[in-house]
């Protein structure tokens, strides 16, 4: 099994400024972490090994023995399921998300609401049940009374930059995404907000993996994810800070 999903170059990427000095094979820390946190983290720090993907996935990774320091989801589940199976150390809230829709630039389809992807023959990208993304759209489907939007679902995707390249391309008519991923793919994609009162609680945690065996590195990164640094990349990208 391929253990680690690495991001060579976001979808839509950010000039990385160096954050520090790589350290050595041996001292760097494994990090697995929402494919949402792909162009953030790196600005954090540059040392860590990261593997980006579906918070689901890389959970499931973690429990068939994947090597990893850290995790980072893009909700609570995960983290919160890897501690009670004594898996990670106790998980800590460290950002916050919305939901949004995004649409091709050229809006071919003529999307301007969420009412309007409920319209015969619309294509609709989502992400799969259990992937994060995925369970907050469908979320916010049925607190918006539109689930029947679902019978448009034309793919099903691993994780939200796999629904927003499907958008981007061209590939459908709509996807719903992070916020934080239409605002780094603006230059390809139009954002339709989400109401408010569907908008679900978007919440990321971040834990210690107790198989490390790098234990105060993969602490220190946690801290500096939390830090003063750490918490102004995150606003800077969009991400909101507890």
């Amino acid at each position: 099994m391929r253990w680690l999903v690495l991001v060579v170059a976001p979808l839509i990427g950010l000039a990385l400024a160096p954050a520090a000095v790589p350290l050595s094979g041996a001292e760097r820390v494994t990090v697995l972490a929402a494919s949402s946190l792909a162009d953030a983290f790196p600005r954090i720090d540059l040392r860590p090994r990261y593997g980006f993907g579906g918070s689901d996935q890389l959970a499931f990774q973690i429990r068939e023995g994947a090597p990893a320091d850290v995790f980072a989801a893009a909700s609570p589940r995960q983290p919160r399921e890897l501690f009670r199976a004594g898996l990670v150390y106790e998980p800590v809230a460290f950002a916050t998300n919305r939901l949004v829709v995004v649409v091709p630039r050229s809006n071919p389809a003529r999307i301007d609401s969420l009412d309007d992807l409920a319209r015969p023959g619309t294509a609709l990208v989502i992400a799969a049940p259990g992937v994060p993304v995925g369970d907050y759209t469908r979320q916010a489907l049925r607190r918006l009374r539109l689930t029947s939007t679902l019978e448009n679902v034309v793919s099903e995707e691993d994780d939200a930059r796999g629904v927003l390249a499907k958008v981007a391309l061209g590939e459908a008519d709509a996807g719903f995404v992070y916020a934080t991923d239409a605002r780094a793919a603006s230059g390809d994609v139009r954002t339709i907000p989400v109401p408010p009162r569907g908008e679900p609680e978007i919440r990321y945690e971040i834990a210690v993996v107790r198989s490390t065996d790098r234990l105060t590195a993969a602490r220190a990164f946690v801290r500096r994810v939390l830090g003063p640094r750490g918490r102004s990349v995150l606003r800077a990208h969009g991400f909101g800070v507890p």
